[in-house]
Protein backbone atom coordinates (compact mmCIF):
# COMPACT_ATOMS: atom_id res chain seq x y z
CA UNK A 1 0.00 0.00 0.00
CA UNK A 2 1.32 3.73 -0.74
CA UNK A 3 2.66 6.18 2.03
CA UNK A 4 -0.71 7.66 3.80
CA UNK A 5 0.92 9.99 6.33
CA UNK A 6 0.18 12.95 3.75
CA UNK A 7 0.02 16.26 5.52
CA UNK A 8 -3.14 18.53 5.19
CA UNK A 9 -5.61 15.04 4.88
CA UNK A 10 -5.91 11.41 4.97
CA UNK A 11 -6.75 9.61 1.90
CA UNK A 12 -6.74 6.24 4.03
CA UNK A 13 -10.33 8.40 5.42
CA UNK A 14 -11.67 8.53 1.66
CA UNK A 15 -10.84 4.86 1.17
CA UNK A 16 -12.49 3.17 4.17
CA UNK A 17 -15.87 5.72 3.13
CA UNK A 18 -15.33 4.28 -0.62
CA UNK A 19 -15.42 0.52 1.00
CA UNK A 20 -18.46 1.61 3.34
CA UNK A 21 -20.14 2.58 0.49
CA UNK A 22 -19.27 -0.35 -1.85
CA UNK A 23 -20.59 -2.68 0.54
CA UNK A 24 -24.05 -1.09 0.84
CA UNK A 25 -26.82 -2.81 0.26
CA UNK A 26 -28.40 -1.14 -2.49
CA UNK A 27 -28.86 -4.30 -4.95
CA UNK A 28 -25.10 -4.28 -5.88
CA UNK A 29 -25.69 -0.90 -7.94
CA UNK A 30 -23.03 -0.90 -10.45
CA UNK A 31 -20.43 2.21 -9.91
CA UNK A 32 -19.60 4.41 -13.31
CA UNK A 33 -16.32 5.81 -12.52
CA UNK A 34 -15.94 9.33 -14.88
CA UNK A 35 -12.35 9.42 -16.33
CA UNK A 36 -10.97 12.19 -18.09
CA UNK A 37 -7.16 11.38 -17.61
CA UNK A 38 -6.64 14.67 -15.51
CA UNK A 39 -6.09 15.16 -12.07
CA UNK A 40 -9.26 14.77 -10.39
CA UNK A 41 -10.53 11.79 -12.10
CA UNK A 42 -7.07 10.29 -11.46
CA UNK A 43 -7.15 10.93 -7.94
CA UNK A 44 -10.23 9.11 -7.54
CA UNK A 45 -9.78 6.25 -9.72
CA UNK A 46 -6.86 5.80 -7.34
CA UNK A 47 -8.47 6.02 -4.51
CA UNK A 48 -11.18 3.54 -5.33
CA UNK A 49 -8.65 1.43 -6.69
CA UNK A 50 -6.89 0.95 -3.49
CA UNK A 51 -9.71 0.73 -1.60
CA UNK A 52 -10.69 -2.44 -4.39
CA UNK A 53 -7.45 -3.70 -3.24
CA UNK A 54 -7.96 -4.24 0.53
CA UNK A 55 -11.10 -5.95 -0.40
CA UNK A 56 -11.13 -9.90 -0.45
CA UNK A 57 -11.37 -11.20 -4.31
CA UNK A 58 -14.48 -13.37 -3.57
CA UNK A 59 -16.13 -9.99 -2.32
CA UNK A 60 -14.95 -7.60 -5.09
CA UNK A 61 -19.07 -8.47 -7.23
CA UNK A 62 -20.20 -4.97 -7.88
CA UNK A 63 -19.50 -3.84 -11.52
CA UNK A 64 -17.26 -0.58 -11.77
CA UNK A 65 -17.67 0.82 -15.39
CA UNK A 66 -14.68 3.26 -16.14
CA UNK A 67 -16.13 5.77 -18.75
CA UNK A 68 -14.19 8.38 -20.80
CA UNK A 69 -15.55 10.21 -23.64
CA UNK A 70 -13.67 11.61 -26.76
CA UNK A 71 -15.51 14.18 -28.49
CA UNK A 72 -12.98 14.05 -31.51
CA UNK A 73 -11.16 16.92 -31.22
CA UNK A 74 -9.56 16.79 -28.11
CA UNK A 75 -6.23 18.41 -27.74
CA UNK A 76 -3.90 15.53 -29.62
CA UNK A 77 -0.97 15.82 -26.52
CA UNK A 78 -3.91 14.98 -23.80
CA UNK A 79 -5.74 12.44 -26.06
CA UNK A 80 -2.43 10.35 -26.65
CA UNK A 81 -1.69 10.57 -23.03
CA UNK A 82 -5.47 9.72 -21.85
CA UNK A 83 -5.70 6.63 -24.18
CA UNK A 84 -1.99 5.26 -22.82
CA UNK A 85 -3.68 5.77 -19.51
CA UNK A 86 -6.66 3.55 -20.48
CA UNK A 87 -5.46 0.82 -21.93
CA UNK A 88 -3.08 0.67 -18.94
CA UNK A 89 -6.19 0.83 -16.42
CA UNK A 90 -7.66 -2.33 -18.70
CA UNK A 91 -4.30 -4.54 -18.48
CA UNK A 92 -4.23 -3.91 -14.63
CA UNK A 93 -7.56 -4.90 -13.40
CA UNK A 94 -7.37 -8.03 -15.48
CA UNK A 95 -3.82 -8.43 -13.83
CA UNK A 96 -5.21 -7.68 -10.50
CA UNK A 97 -8.65 -9.30 -10.50
CA UNK A 98 -10.37 -5.91 -10.08
CA UNK A 99 -13.95 -5.85 -11.39
CA UNK A 100 -13.15 -2.62 -13.50
CA UNK A 101 -13.44 -2.19 -17.10
CA UNK A 102 -13.03 0.67 -19.40
CA UNK A 103 -15.60 2.46 -21.60
CA UNK A 104 -14.84 5.05 -24.79
CA UNK A 105 -17.74 6.85 -25.78
CA UNK A 106 -17.71 9.41 -28.60
CA UNK A 107 -20.50 11.86 -30.28
CA UNK A 108 -22.38 10.02 -33.49
CA UNK A 109 -21.07 10.57 -37.33
CA UNK A 110 -24.15 13.24 -37.59
CA UNK A 111 -23.31 15.12 -34.12
CA UNK A 112 -19.65 15.81 -34.82
CA UNK A 113 -17.92 18.55 -35.01
CA UNK A 114 -16.93 18.86 -38.40
CA UNK A 115 -19.80 17.61 -39.82
CA UNK A 116 -21.83 20.16 -38.01
CA UNK A 117 -19.44 22.90 -39.09
CA UNK A 118 -18.36 21.99 -42.60
CA UNK A 119 -21.03 19.73 -43.26
CA UNK A 120 -24.06 21.85 -41.77
CA UNK A 121 -21.95 25.10 -41.58
CA UNK A 122 -23.10 25.98 -38.39
CA UNK A 123 -20.88 28.91 -36.65
CA UNK A 124 -18.07 28.32 -34.27
CA UNK A 125 -19.53 27.82 -31.00
CA UNK A 126 -19.77 30.97 -28.44
CA UNK A 127 -21.87 31.21 -25.21
CA UNK A 128 -24.89 31.66 -26.47
CA UNK A 129 -24.86 28.85 -29.07
CA UNK A 130 -22.79 26.50 -27.81
CA UNK A 131 -24.50 23.80 -29.54
CA UNK A 132 -21.16 21.50 -29.16
CA UNK A 133 -21.55 20.47 -25.69
CA UNK A 134 -24.50 18.36 -25.53
CA UNK A 135 -24.10 16.83 -29.06
CA UNK A 136 -20.10 15.95 -28.19
CA UNK A 137 -19.85 15.13 -24.80
CA UNK A 138 -23.28 14.66 -22.74
CA UNK A 139 -25.34 12.79 -24.81
CA UNK A 140 -22.50 9.96 -25.58
CA UNK A 141 -22.16 9.87 -21.87
CA UNK A 142 -25.68 9.97 -20.76
CA UNK A 143 -26.19 7.08 -23.59
CA UNK A 144 -23.97 4.70 -21.93
CA UNK A 145 -25.93 5.43 -18.44
CA UNK A 146 -28.70 4.86 -19.74
CA UNK A 147 -27.93 1.90 -21.15
CA UNK A 148 -26.79 0.46 -18.07
CA UNK A 149 -29.63 1.54 -16.07
CA UNK A 150 -32.11 -0.58 -18.49
CA UNK A 151 -29.49 -3.26 -18.28
CA UNK A 152 -29.20 -3.12 -13.90
CA UNK A 153 -32.33 -0.76 -12.97
CA UNK A 154 -30.15 1.55 -10.75
CA UNK A 155 -26.68 3.04 -11.25
CA UNK A 156 -24.54 4.82 -9.38
CA UNK A 157 -21.93 7.68 -10.55
CA UNK A 158 -18.32 8.64 -9.26
CA UNK A 159 -17.34 12.02 -10.21
CA UNK A 160 -13.80 13.99 -9.35
CA UNK A 161 -15.50 17.19 -8.76
CA UNK A 162 -14.38 19.34 -6.06
CA UNK A 163 -16.28 22.00 -4.66
CA UNK A 164 -12.90 24.33 -4.69
CA UNK A 165 -12.94 23.76 -8.57
CA UNK A 166 -15.16 27.08 -8.50
CA UNK A 167 -17.76 28.19 -7.08
CA UNK A 168 -20.08 26.93 -9.87
CA UNK A 169 -19.04 23.59 -9.67
CA UNK A 170 -19.42 23.87 -5.96
CA UNK A 171 -23.01 24.89 -6.37
CA UNK A 172 -23.65 22.19 -8.01
CA UNK A 173 -22.36 19.64 -5.98
CA UNK A 174 -24.75 21.26 -3.49
CA UNK A 175 -27.84 21.34 -5.52
CA UNK A 176 -27.67 17.41 -5.60
CA UNK A 177 -26.73 16.44 -2.41
CA UNK A 178 -29.00 15.14 0.24
CA UNK A 179 -28.48 16.16 3.43
CA UNK A 180 -26.42 13.67 5.76
CA UNK A 181 -25.91 10.95 3.03
CA UNK A 182 -23.44 10.30 0.58
CA UNK A 183 -25.79 9.62 -2.83
CA UNK A 184 -26.93 12.81 -4.47
CA UNK A 185 -29.64 12.75 -6.94
CA UNK A 186 -28.58 13.35 -10.56
CA UNK A 187 -30.79 14.85 -13.23
CA UNK A 188 -31.41 10.98 -14.98
CA UNK A 189 -34.14 8.97 -13.47
CA UNK A 190 -32.77 6.03 -11.34
CA UNK A 191 -28.84 7.70 -11.22
CA UNK A 192 -27.16 8.92 -7.99
CA UNK A 193 -23.60 10.85 -7.59
CA UNK A 194 -21.10 9.53 -5.62
CA UNK A 195 -18.14 12.77 -5.26
CA UNK A 196 -15.69 11.23 -2.41
CA UNK A 197 -12.93 13.97 -3.39
CA UNK A 198 -15.40 16.54 -3.49
CA UNK A 199 -13.97 18.33 0.12
CA UNK A 200 -10.03 17.96 -1.42
CA UNK A 201 -8.08 21.19 -1.47
CA UNK A 202 -6.22 21.74 -4.80
CA UNK A 203 -3.35 21.17 -2.71
CA UNK A 204 -3.73 18.49 -1.32
CA UNK A 205 -4.77 16.61 -4.91
CA UNK A 206 -1.29 17.22 -5.86
CA UNK A 207 0.24 16.40 -2.81
CA UNK A 208 -1.42 13.03 -3.30
CA UNK A 209 -0.63 12.54 -6.93
CA UNK A 210 2.99 13.02 -6.08
CA UNK A 211 3.41 10.56 -3.71
CA UNK A 212 0.68 7.63 -3.98
CA UNK A 213 2.06 5.57 -7.23
CA UNK A 214 -0.48 4.79 -10.13
CA UNK A 215 -1.80 1.64 -9.20
CA UNK A 216 -2.12 0.37 -13.04
CA UNK A 217 1.28 1.31 -13.46
CA UNK A 218 1.13 4.80 -14.99
CA UNK A 219 3.68 7.64 -14.51
CA UNK A 220 2.07 10.27 -11.91
CA UNK A 221 5.16 12.83 -12.45
CA UNK A 222 4.31 12.60 -16.34
CA UNK A 223 0.36 13.76 -15.53
CA UNK A 224 2.29 16.09 -13.11
CA UNK A 225 4.74 17.94 -15.93
CA UNK A 226 1.67 18.07 -18.63
CA UNK A 227 0.04 20.04 -16.45
CA UNK A 228 2.95 22.34 -15.78
CA UNK A 229 3.68 22.76 -19.36
CA UNK A 230 0.05 23.28 -20.12
CA UNK A 231 -0.07 25.50 -16.57
CA UNK A 232 -3.65 24.42 -16.87
CA UNK A 233 -6.05 21.63 -15.94
CA UNK A 234 -8.30 18.90 -17.62
CA UNK A 235 -11.93 18.39 -18.49
CA UNK A 236 -14.73 16.90 -16.68
CA UNK A 237 -16.60 14.08 -17.18
CA UNK A 238 -19.27 16.07 -19.03
CA UNK A 239 -23.09 14.56 -18.28
CA UNK A 240 -24.65 17.60 -17.66
CA UNK A 241 -25.30 21.67 -18.25
CA UNK A 242 -23.68 22.30 -15.27
CA UNK A 243 -20.24 21.38 -15.65
CA UNK A 244 -18.25 24.52 -16.93
CA UNK A 245 -16.99 25.23 -20.22
CA UNK A 246 -13.43 24.05 -21.40
CA UNK A 247 -10.59 26.08 -22.35
CA UNK A 248 -9.73 28.78 -20.28
CA UNK A 249 -8.54 26.62 -17.33
CA UNK A 250 -8.59 23.29 -18.34
CA UNK A 251 -7.55 21.10 -21.37
CA UNK A 252 -10.31 21.07 -23.61
CA UNK A 253 -10.94 20.62 -27.53
CA UNK A 254 -8.38 22.22 -29.22
CA UNK A 255 -11.27 23.85 -31.64
CA UNK A 256 -12.69 25.15 -28.45
CA UNK A 257 -14.26 29.16 -29.35
CA UNK A 258 -16.46 29.71 -26.06
CA UNK A 259 -12.99 31.04 -24.57
CA UNK A 260 -11.44 33.76 -26.00
CA UNK A 261 -8.09 32.08 -25.48
CA UNK A 262 -6.58 28.83 -24.90
CA UNK A 263 -3.99 29.23 -22.39
CA UNK A 264 -3.03 25.18 -22.52
CA UNK A 265 -2.50 25.32 -25.98
CA UNK A 266 -0.55 28.06 -25.50
CA UNK A 267 1.72 27.03 -23.19
CA UNK A 268 2.08 23.82 -24.81
CA UNK A 269 3.21 25.17 -27.84
CA UNK A 270 5.65 27.58 -25.62
CA UNK A 271 7.29 24.71 -23.86
CA UNK A 272 8.36 22.60 -26.83
CA UNK A 273 4.89 21.27 -28.74
CA UNK A 274 5.68 23.56 -31.97
CA UNK A 275 3.88 21.06 -34.14
CA UNK A 276 0.59 22.37 -32.51
CA UNK A 277 0.57 25.70 -34.40
CA UNK A 278 -1.60 25.15 -36.75
CA UNK A 279 -4.20 23.60 -34.56
CA UNK A 280 -3.81 27.40 -33.30
CA UNK A 281 -4.36 29.10 -36.17
CA UNK A 282 -7.48 27.45 -37.12
CA UNK A 283 -8.77 28.12 -34.05
CA UNK A 284 -8.23 31.65 -34.83
CA UNK A 285 -9.54 31.35 -38.06
CA UNK A 286 -12.78 30.27 -36.58
CA UNK A 287 -13.15 32.98 -33.80
CA UNK A 288 -12.77 35.72 -36.36
CA UNK A 289 -15.18 33.84 -39.36
CA UNK A 290 -18.43 32.94 -36.47
CA UNK A 291 -19.32 36.81 -36.31
CA UNK A 292 -19.06 38.06 -39.64
CA UNK A 293 -20.90 38.18 -42.73
CA UNK A 294 -18.69 37.76 -45.06
CA UNK A 295 -18.58 34.08 -44.20
CA UNK A 296 -22.07 33.42 -42.86
CA UNK A 297 -25.11 33.27 -44.93
CA UNK A 298 -28.14 35.97 -43.72
CA UNK A 299 -30.84 33.61 -44.31
CA UNK A 300 -30.71 30.85 -41.70
CA UNK A 301 -30.94 26.97 -42.09
CA UNK A 302 -34.71 27.10 -41.65
CA UNK A 303 -35.11 29.31 -44.82
CA UNK A 304 -35.95 32.47 -42.20
CA UNK A 305 -33.85 35.56 -42.24
CA UNK A 306 -33.98 37.68 -38.89
CA UNK A 307 -32.28 41.46 -38.21
CA UNK A 308 -28.80 41.19 -36.37
CA UNK A 309 -29.17 36.78 -36.52
CA UNK A 310 -26.43 35.40 -39.23
CA UNK A 311 -27.11 32.26 -40.65
CA UNK A 312 -24.92 29.05 -41.48
CA UNK A 313 -21.12 29.78 -42.93
CA UNK A 314 -21.43 30.26 -46.49
CA UNK A 315 -20.48 27.19 -48.75
CA UNK A 316 -17.11 28.69 -50.06
CA UNK A 317 -15.89 28.94 -46.70
CA UNK A 318 -16.79 25.81 -45.50
CA UNK A 319 -14.82 24.77 -48.15
CA UNK A 320 -12.49 26.56 -47.92
CA UNK A 321 -11.51 25.79 -44.11
CA UNK A 322 -11.93 21.80 -44.95
CA UNK A 323 -8.81 22.70 -47.23
CA UNK A 324 -7.41 24.42 -44.57
CA UNK A 325 -8.04 21.80 -41.53
CA UNK A 326 -6.36 18.93 -44.70
CA UNK A 327 -3.05 21.50 -44.94
CA UNK A 328 -2.72 21.53 -41.45
CA UNK A 329 -3.06 17.78 -41.09
CA UNK A 330 -0.37 17.25 -43.53
CA UNK A 331 1.87 19.65 -41.98
CA UNK A 332 1.43 17.81 -38.50
CA UNK A 333 1.85 14.67 -39.76
CA UNK A 334 5.01 15.29 -41.15
CA UNK A 335 6.20 14.80 -37.21
CA UNK A 336 2.94 13.50 -36.02
CA UNK A 337 2.15 10.91 -38.34
CA UNK A 338 -0.21 9.38 -36.11
CA UNK A 339 -2.35 12.32 -35.46
CA UNK A 340 -5.76 12.29 -37.96
CA UNK A 341 -7.63 15.71 -37.51
CA UNK A 342 -10.93 14.29 -39.39
CA UNK A 343 -12.04 10.99 -40.29
CA UNK A 344 -12.86 9.44 -43.87
CA UNK A 345 -16.59 8.84 -42.26
CA UNK A 346 -16.93 12.59 -41.17
CA UNK A 347 -15.50 13.11 -45.38
CA UNK A 348 -18.17 11.02 -45.98
CA UNK A 349 -20.93 12.67 -44.22
CA UNK A 350 -19.93 16.15 -45.41
CA UNK A 351 -20.19 15.40 -49.02
CA UNK A 352 -23.75 13.98 -48.24
CA UNK A 353 -25.07 17.26 -46.17
CA UNK A 354 -23.14 19.29 -49.01
CA UNK A 355 -25.62 17.74 -51.46
CA UNK A 356 -28.38 18.12 -49.46
CA UNK A 357 -27.38 21.67 -48.83
CA UNK A 358 -27.46 21.50 -52.67
CA UNK A 359 -23.67 22.74 -52.68
CA UNK A 360 -22.26 20.88 -55.87
CA UNK A 361 -19.63 23.72 -56.52
CA UNK A 362 -17.34 22.30 -53.86
CA UNK A 363 -16.70 18.20 -53.43
CA UNK A 364 -14.97 16.64 -50.37
CA UNK A 365 -12.69 14.26 -52.87
CA UNK A 366 -11.53 17.53 -55.11
CA UNK A 367 -10.02 19.49 -52.07
CA UNK A 368 -8.43 16.47 -50.19
CA UNK A 369 -6.86 15.31 -53.92
CA UNK A 370 -5.92 18.84 -54.16
CA UNK A 371 -4.13 18.91 -50.97
CA UNK A 372 -2.30 15.57 -50.46
CA UNK A 373 -1.59 14.67 -54.44
CA UNK A 374 -4.31 11.26 -54.08
CA UNK A 375 -7.00 10.19 -56.49
CA UNK A 376 -9.57 9.00 -53.84
CA UNK A 377 -13.02 8.79 -54.59
CA UNK A 378 -15.51 9.06 -51.74
CA UNK A 379 -18.59 7.16 -51.73
CA UNK A 380 -21.49 9.28 -50.34
CA UNK A 381 -23.97 8.39 -51.91
CA UNK A 382 -27.08 10.19 -53.42
CA UNK A 383 -25.85 9.44 -56.90
CA UNK A 384 -29.04 10.29 -58.40
CA UNK A 385 -29.36 13.64 -56.85
CA UNK A 386 -25.98 14.28 -58.18
CA UNK A 387 -26.88 13.29 -61.90
CA UNK A 388 -29.69 15.22 -61.64
CA UNK A 389 -27.86 18.64 -60.23
CA UNK A 390 -25.48 18.53 -63.06
CA UNK A 391 -28.12 18.19 -65.56
CA UNK A 392 -30.07 20.81 -64.27
CA UNK A 393 -26.50 22.60 -63.70
CA UNK A 394 -25.69 21.94 -67.55
CA UNK A 395 -28.98 23.21 -68.69
CA UNK A 396 -28.64 26.48 -66.58
CA UNK A 397 -25.31 27.14 -68.00
CA UNK A 398 -26.50 30.36 -69.90
CA UNK A 399 -28.35 31.76 -66.51
CA UNK A 400 -26.19 30.47 -63.62
CA UNK A 401 -28.29 32.38 -61.39
CA UNK A 402 -31.36 30.10 -62.33
CA UNK A 403 -29.60 27.38 -61.24
CA UNK A 404 -29.07 29.34 -57.75
CA UNK A 405 -33.07 30.22 -57.72
CA UNK A 406 -33.98 26.70 -58.48
CA UNK A 407 -31.63 25.26 -56.04
CA UNK A 408 -32.56 27.06 -53.27
CA UNK A 409 -36.53 27.00 -53.77
CA UNK A 410 -35.59 23.12 -53.67
CA UNK A 411 -33.97 23.63 -50.58
CA UNK A 412 -36.75 25.88 -48.78
CA UNK A 413 -39.75 23.14 -49.37
CA UNK A 414 -37.26 20.48 -47.98
CA UNK A 415 -36.94 22.50 -44.72
CA UNK A 416 -38.41 20.44 -42.24
CA UNK A 417 -39.51 23.45 -40.10
CA UNK A 418 -41.57 25.36 -42.69
CA UNK A 419 -43.01 21.88 -44.11
CA UNK A 420 -45.10 22.04 -41.15
CA UNK A 421 -46.97 24.74 -42.04
CA UNK A 422 -47.54 25.11 -45.59
CA UNK A 423 -48.86 28.54 -45.30
CA UNK A 424 -45.56 29.55 -44.28
CA UNK A 425 -43.98 27.22 -47.20
CA UNK A 426 -46.05 29.56 -49.78
CA UNK A 427 -44.94 33.31 -48.29
CA UNK A 428 -41.51 32.12 -48.24
CA UNK A 429 -41.23 30.59 -51.93
CA UNK A 430 -42.82 34.17 -52.61
CA UNK A 431 -40.48 36.05 -50.87
CA UNK A 432 -37.54 34.19 -52.77
CA UNK A 433 -38.73 35.19 -55.81
CA UNK A 434 -39.66 38.69 -55.23
CA UNK A 435 -36.10 38.64 -54.20
CA UNK A 436 -34.50 36.99 -57.59
CA UNK A 437 -37.13 39.23 -59.56
CA UNK A 438 -35.55 42.41 -57.71
CA UNK A 439 -32.31 41.43 -57.96
CA UNK A 440 -32.73 40.97 -61.90
CA UNK A 441 -34.11 43.91 -62.49
CA UNK A 442 -32.43 46.05 -59.89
Amino acid sequence: MPDQNLVAFNPKHIQEEIIDQYFAKDNNRPWIVGFSGGKDSTMLLQLVWYALKTIPVESRTRKIYVVCNNTLVENPKILEYTEKILDKIQKAAVEQSLPITVHRTAPKLEDTFWVNLIGRGYPAPNNVFRWCTERMKINPTTQFILEKISEENEVIILLGTRSEESARRAKSIKKFEIQGQRLGKHILPSAYVYAPIKNVLTEELWQYLSQVPSPWGASNKELITLYRNANNGDCPLVIDNTTPPCGNSRFGCWVCTVVNKDNSMEALIENGEEWMEPLMELRDLLVTSRGSEEYREKRRRDGTEKEGILGPYKSWFRAFFLEKLFLAQKEIQQTQPNITLISYQELVAIQVTWYRDNIFNYKVSDIYNKVFGTNIVLNAGDDNLVREKELLKELCKENPKDFELINDLLALQKTKTILMNNRGLQNVLENRLEQFVRGKTG
